[in-house]
């Protein structure tokens, strides 16, 4: 802890960057480019009616679950993650100010926005900036913009693997750093910025413990709004691409002798000492970025509701974005329902999965819900292919109970076989998949082998990661490298002679000339 403590506090002195000081080169380019500024056009812009009255503040999560006024707020503007009894915080949006517009206005609003160069609305994230931060300038946001990702019809792996025709993967991972995190990360790291201009010295740098996909993002985010980064990584437990992003960006990289919820203690620890600020996702600001996927989701159908969304569940940050996505978008009358939510963990990583499982009994499943957060208890994670979600103790795990309390959800778990099968099955149908999303995947096969999930409904994957950052893993399956698994999916290539002869007889052997 103390060569720790000692590396971070270095990197808390760095000076901190200051809007529009930049000295000689940088000063030139800049003149060079301010004949088209998008942010200078963006604060020109006349402000939208009304817009002003928008506004959102930090609450305790049990008030938010209680559905009752809340005891304590806290403006977005301080630096705080949990209420004094320590709950934790929920963004709570002005509702009332948010209605005075009619579902009709915000499908218009949201939809011509898609796709744009207006800053800050070409971003999928920002597109929605009234149900996300509505008090934030343009001019502070830090968007690349990141969101619009692709929703793939997965109709040949849906066909032949399934007996589904309306299975769809929705692509988080077609983002700026490979994964759905910059989603959240834009919000987060746009209201820091907020804050250092607002009260200078406040906030040296912004750190976070990461199983490889946060610190990516963060690190980027940091890096386009000149702001140190911090990253606390488990040592020898992410995949090297996975690393190299916040090298790459310029973060201060501990990796730490211990696995994510020891580095997790130690950020926490931290960041109550000094003046860096947590960027975790018990920090809610990430989950206001996060949920913009699902509705998004909405928009790409057309505002119509899937019957399912299944999402991997590490640390239980995304099923409650997503849920609160959905439940916003139903709540201003955008749409009627919400989709039922599906939590895919691995087995070598699944505390909820144990908890549901305890929960069941010949009551009604709404009953089974309602247990699950008696039957909860943190376990040690096992490593897993799905790294990312090798979590043993999720800090969301009471947001993820409610998502599934509100949504009539399920909880399903993969086995490392299970979720590497399930990845490459998938790939061979056009896919190129992370180990996330095969357990989503394998979630799916077995929802749908029990009759669960209907040949006809309507059911979204998300997928969190690019499967280019996990490349390792998917050579070592190809390569039926792995240690007691069949890997019956793998395609290994075939070494040939330098011959027309071994070539034809080779082609004759795989498909049939």
């Amino acid at each position: 802890m103390q060569r720790a403590a000692a590396a971070v506090r270095a990197a808390v002195h760095i000076k901190p960057h200051v809007r529009g000081q930049a000295g000689g080169e940088d000063a030139a380019q800049g003149q060079a480019f301010a004949s088209h500024d998008i942010r200078k056009e963006a604060l020109e812009r006349a402000p939208e009616h009304l817009a002003n009255t928008f506004s959102a503040q930090f609450a305790p999560i049990t008030d938010v679950k209680a559905k009752r006024t809340p005891k304590e707020t806290y403006s977005l503007d301080e630096v705080v993650y949990k209420a004094s009894n320590g709950d934790l915080l929920d963004v709570v949006h002005d509702m009332d100010a948010l209605s005075q517009f009619d579902a009709a206005h915000w499908r218009k609003v949201f939809d011509a926005r898609v796709g744009t160069t207006s800053w800050p609305y070409g971003s999928g994230v920002w597109s929605k900036k009234e149900w996300v931060l509505p008090g934030i300038s343009d001019d502070d946001i830090v968007s690349m913009f990141e969101g619009n990702s692709n929703l793939f019809w997965a109709e040949r792996f849906g066909r032949q693997t399934l007996g589904m025709s309306d299975l769809w993967v929705k692509q988080c991972g077609n983002s700026h750093t490979g994964s759905f995190k910059d989603l959240g990360m834009t919000a987060l790291v746009s209201q820091v910025n907020r804050i250092r201009r607002l009260k200078p010295g406040s906030i040296s740098a912004v750190g976070c413990a990461s199983t490889g996909d946060t610190s990516a993002a963060l690190s980027a985010y940091c890096a386009a709004a000149g702001i140190p980064s911090i990253v606390f990584l488990p040592a020898d437990k992410i995949s090297m691409a996975q690393l190299v992003q916040p090298i790459a960006n310029g973060a201060l990289v501990l990796s730490i002798d211990t696995d994510f919820d020891g580095c997790m203690k130690l950020i926490r620890q931290v960041t109550a000492e000094t003046p860096i600020y947590l960027a975790n996702s018990m920090n809610s600001l990430r989950l206001e970025g996060q949920k913009t996927a699902a509705i998004e989701i909405l928009q790409q159908f057309d505002w119509q509701v899937p019957d399912w969304v299944i999402i991997p569940g590490g640390n239980l940050g995304n099923i409650y974005a997503f849920y609160k996505g959905f439940k916003m978008a139903r709540d201003l009358g955008l749409v009627d329902k919400l989709p039922r939510l599906v939590v895919a963990q691995t087995a070598n990583a699944n505390p909820l999965y144990r908890a549901y499982q305890r929960s069941q009994t010949k009551d009604a499943h709404e009953a089974r819900l309602s247990d699950l957060e008696d039957k909860y208890e943190p376990i040690k994670a096992k490593t897993t292919f799905a790294s990312a979600i090798q979590i043993g103790d999720p800090v969301s795990i009471d947001r993820a109970i409610m998502a599934l309390q509100e949504s009539n959800g399920i909880v399903e778990e993969a086995s490392e076989e299970e979720l590497m099968d399930a990845a490459a099955r998938a790939d061979r149908t056009g896919m190129f998949n992370c180990p996330h999303t095969g357990v989503a995947l394998a979630a799916l096969i077995k929802l749908r082998q029990r009759q669960v999930i209907s040949p006809s409904d309507r059911t979204v994957v998300v997928s969190t990661a690019h499967g280019l950052k996990f490349t390792n893993s998917k050579v070592d399956y190809h390569s039926r490298a792995i240690p007691d698994m069949a890997c019956q999916f793998a395609n290994p290539p075939f070494s040939v002679k330098d011959d027309l002869g071994a070539v034809m007889d080779a082609l004759r052997g795989q498909i049939g000339i």
